[in-house]
């Protein structure tokens, strides 16, 4: 799994599942960030050389903030206890797994309000 959050709104960016978990998948969940949002002041979170290889791939610059690691570990943390139990319940094919994702996000960014965000969404911390 791959996932993507902007730590000061909270805003899932995206998330994605892949079959294997190496360079070419980061570098193509990358792209589809990429593609998406402006990643020109980003700094990421990453623990492998694979990845900083993988965001050399995409022309990213590759600086790496662990400042606030222990927030995006509790973050990544929570999403995968999710993922984990939509998995255990899931009846559906694989190709269905993008849209609960999109829906997933939907629903954390837009209509679940967070305790660090006095109440807000993150789509609404966002148009602040």
């Amino acid at each position: 799994m791959y996932a993507a959050i902007d730590t000061e709104t909270k805003l899932i960016l995206d998330v994605a599942l892949f079959g294997r978990h190496d360079t070419d998948p980061a570098a193509a969940f990358l792209q589809r960030l990429d593609e998406k949002h402006d990643l020109s002041e980003a700094e990421f979170l990453v623990d492998q050389f694979g990845y900083r290889t993988a965001l050399s791939r995409v022309g990213l610059s590759g600086r790496v903030n662990y400042t606030d690691r222990n927030l995006i570990e509790k973050w990544f943390h929570t999403l995968k206890i999710l993922i984990d139990r939509f998995h255990t319940s899931w009846v559906g094919s694989r190709s269905n797994v993008r849209g609960w994702l999109e829906q997933f996000m939907h629903y954390y960014n837009r209509q679940r309000p967070h305790q660090a965000l006095d109440g807000k969404t993150p789509a609404e911390e966002v148009l602040n």
